[in-house]
């Protein structure tokens, strides 16, 4: 089941944040992407103050009182003009976790489809989100989902 986010799932939030950031230090190619002590609270606390500045949600799949996955999405931009660029208001997703022992049962995608809705229903005519490169399973998720490059960042490490 899908809800919004409940403070008394905190300690589930930050493990299923610590997941990720745990994997993506693990294929990091360059091994810029560390896991510190502090990591789990400063991570949530940066979350949550950027939900609250930025007109967010985090939604939260609950079974059995547990969180298997979550979201996070917020306004990324107000709609522009200007001499050279022209956007409407876009939506950014910032995180989509679903813990490692729930994969596969299309809990991701269900949460996609929660945020892209809420997204849509506060005038979001668009929504973009970071995938780190190296983490092929995400990328292939998000273009199965309609998602597709639009600025690509390149690294050259050995200089």
């Amino acid at each position: 089941m899908i809800i919004e986010y409940k403070n008394k799932y905190d300690e589930d939030i930050k493990a299923l944040f610590l997941e990720l950031q745990t994997y993506i230090a693990s294929i990091d190619k360059e091994k810029y992407n560390i896991v510190t002590n502090e990591y789990r609270e400063k991570y949530f606390e940066k979350t949550m103050q950027e939900i609250e500045k930025y007109k967010g949600k985090m939604f939260l799949y609950v079974e059995d009182d547990k969180v298997l996955g979550l979201i996070v999405g917020m306004i990324y931009n107000e709609a522009t003009s200007s001499y050279d660029f022209q956007t409407p208001m876009r939506g950014k997703i910032t995180e989509l976790v679903v813990t490692n022992k729930a994969r596969g049962k299309g809990i991701g995608s269900k949460l996609m489809q929660k945020m892209e809705n809420y997204l849509k229903s506060i005038g979001c005519k668009g929504i973009i989100l970071d995938v780190f490169a190296y983490n092929e399973t995400a990328v292939r998720f998000y273009k199965k989902h309609g998602y597709s490059a639009r600025l690509i960042e390149m690294i050259k490490t050995d200089i």
